[in-house]
């Protein structure tokens, strides 16, 4: 069964500036123009700013995302995107989980990707959990399968572990959580993200580069993954010079729910080298705790 998507009574009164359309939204950088990716232009045009009420800003903070064109009523499929990237991370994969006829969103997390945060405070873990809730709670209502790539997988977790509720399934892929690994972040290109293109505005890196990379600070201090009750999927690329795959097996030794799948000949990003296999692990990961069998090969 498919539905419009609306837009919640409890935002209504919050200004709404995202539209959709043939050209680019006018709240992207200019540099936006010089993208020659067909899949990243295809996606930044779908790109739109939906209102998301906080308590640690009185404004309604514009946040960016790229959301479904119809609504299922089976679970939604919620796709985050790694360190001082944006849902453009998610060009290739996303139109083959649509295609598919997953009600797919595409989420930045706050403090990065393409929201409006002229008037928002510096971010902090809490922040961006709380962001992420409101985000849930105004547009998606019901349990998600989120799925956390690289430091978003770490967003992911402590998402799922503070609100469990909201989470039906996660899917880890190349997780950032230890400490090994996590200072070499800052080594990926942007252009892996951005589309041979940087363009971000001059939003700095806050939490996540200043804390966990800058002081050496690892996800592995501040969260406990053992808590989680969601079946969990990851994926790791076996030639990740990022984070060592050898990581893969300690993770899934740790969390009890979960299913292990190590892509051959692939690195740090799954998701954007091989598009086409980590849309089917997902689909099929999906399909499998919906109670269809899991078929991956």
């Amino acid at each position: 069964m498919f539905v419009s998507l609306r837009l919640p009574p409890r935002v209504m009164n919050c200004q709404n500036s995202w539209q959709e359309g043939l050209d680019f939204p006018t709240f992207l950088p200019k540099e936006v123009q010089t993208i020659r990716d067909s899949a990243a232009i295809k996606m930044a045009k779908r790109i739109v700013r939906l209102p998301v009420k906080t308590s640690f800003t009185e404004h309604c903070i514009m946040s960016s995302c790229v959301k479904p064109y119809l609504k299922k009523e089976s679970s939604p499929i919620v796709l985050l995107h790694g360190f001082d990237s944006s849902c453009l991370e998610w060009r290739y994969a996303y139109p083959l989980l649509e295609d598919a006829l997953f009600e797919t969103w595409a989420v930045d997390i706050l403090g990065w990707g393409f929201s409006d945060l002229e008037k928002l405070p510096s971010c902090n873990v809490a922040s961006k959990r709380e962001h992420l809730y409101q985000f849930w709670k105004s547009y998606i209502k019901r349990p998600m399968v989120l799925v956390g790539p690289s430091l978003g997988a770490a967003v992911a977790i402590d998402f799922a572990i503070n609100h469990p509720e909201a989470v039906s399934n996660l899917v880890l892929i190349d997780a950032s959580v230890y400490a090994e690994g996590v200072g070499h972040l800052i080594k990926l290109p942007r252009m892996v993200a951005y589309a041979a293109v940087s363009i971000l505005k001059s939003t700095p890196l806050r939490l996540y580069a200043n804390s966990l990379i800058f002081k050496k600070v690892p996800w592995s201090s501040l969260l406990d993954w053992t808590r989680l009750k969601q079946r969990t999927l990851i994926i790791w690329g076996e030639k990740d010079n990022i984070i060592s795959s050898k990581l893969a097996q300690t993770l899934h030794d740790e969390i009890q729910e979960s299913v292990l799948y190590l892509m051959s000949n692939c690195g740090h990003i799954p998701h954007v080298e091989k598009p086409s296999q980590a849309a089917k692990l997902i689909m099929d990961f999906v399909k499998e705790t919906e109670g269809c069998s899991l078929n991956v090969k």
